[in-house]
């Protein structure tokens, strides 16, 4: 076979990165079990912490952003209901523990992590809430979490917003 047909592996640093979102993944699912037993059973976030590192597969979480979102949240809290609470069509404690939770790790990463863009920000909770909510939570998240963006992530919602009008009327006067 000559380099022309043979199959190339991707490259080092691609692989690194993958690596790397499926570890903040992981570290958001288990961040989320944590806040929840934060939420629900009132559990102080240092004893959930412990208990949560126990469980199977954590070491193949990111730590640092499991910690960064437990520990962010939970010191937050209120902070981040003043936020969410604003944009609910009903009572806080009428959402489900797990859309609560969901939405407090969205706001956080929102305001903390500007690394990770808004869009995967949501995206990223809306696999959380249809993996661990009820059937429909995810749709409440995205609304929430999509109104939240334009007040949190202002320049990076209005430059996407900006390059989605020029994409559009770049195809418009194509046609």
């Amino acid at each position: 076979m000559n380099d022309n047909t043979t199959p190339r592996s991707k490259p080092a640093a691609d692989m690194r990165r993958a690596s790397a979102r499926a570890a903040r993944t992981r570290a958001r699912g288990f961040a989320l079990q944590a806040l929840y037993q934060v939420l629900v059973g009132g559990n102080p976030a240092e004893d959930v912490d412990a208990f949560t590192r126990e469980l199977s597969g954590f070491h193949k979480a990111d730590t640092v952003h499991f910690d960064a979102l437990l520990h962010g949240c939970a010191a937050q809290a209120v902070a981040l209901d003043a936020l969410i609470l604003p944009l609910l069509d009903r009572k806080l404690n009428e959402i489900s523990p797990i859309e609560h939770a969901v939405l407090w790790i969205g706001c956080y990463e929102m305001q903390h992590c500007l690394d990770i863009p808004w869009r995967v920000v949501i995206n990223e909770c809306i696999e959380l809430a249809k993996e661990f909510g009820g059937t429909d939570g995810h749709k409440y998240v995205n609304a929430v979490l999509n109104s939240l963006a334009p007040q949190l992530r202002a320049l990076e919602v209005a430059a996407d917003n900006a390059a989605k009008a020029a994409k559009s009327a770049s195809a418009e006067q194509a046609d």
